[in-house]
């Protein structure tokens, strides 16, 4: 069975939570858990309006950079995501605050440098 794959984006004053791949997943927040619950509760609701039966697979949250950084930015300080990555902060500050994009290679420093930090997590 396919992933639930749940994608989180910043707009202007919200975070929105959609999935391309099931019908139903849709939601907006203030903060991202909102948005993420808004989406999981739509995604219940349309099952249950349609009277369809919960595949059992697993749920993924994908997120853009500028949620991402939002996400973390309570966790991992902008100096922290510096030393992972090697971008300085004022550039991820910029991703942050949706100012800037990041290029592709820049989106690719950041996720890997937060998936080097979470493997050596879970290794402790």
């Amino acid at each position: 069975m396919k992933n639930l794959i749940i994608i989180i984006e910043k707009s202007n004053d919200l975070f929105c939570a959609y999935s391309d791949n099931f019908e139903g997943a849709y939601g907006c927040g203030v903060t991202i858990e909102e948005a993420k619950n808004e989406a999981l509760n739509g995604y219940e609701l349309y099952l249950k309006e349609n009277h369809l039966e919960k595949p059992n697979c697993p749920i993924v949250f994908r997120y853009d950079i500028e949620s991402l950084l939002n996400f973390y930015k309570g966790i991992i300080t902008l100096s922290g995501i510096e030393r992972l990555t090697g971008i300085n902060q004022k550039l991820l500050h910029h991703y942050l605050c949706g100012l800037k994009k990041p290029r592709s290679t820049q989106k690719e420093k950041i996720i890997n440098g937060l998936k080097k930090l979470g493997h050596e997590l879970v290794e402790l």
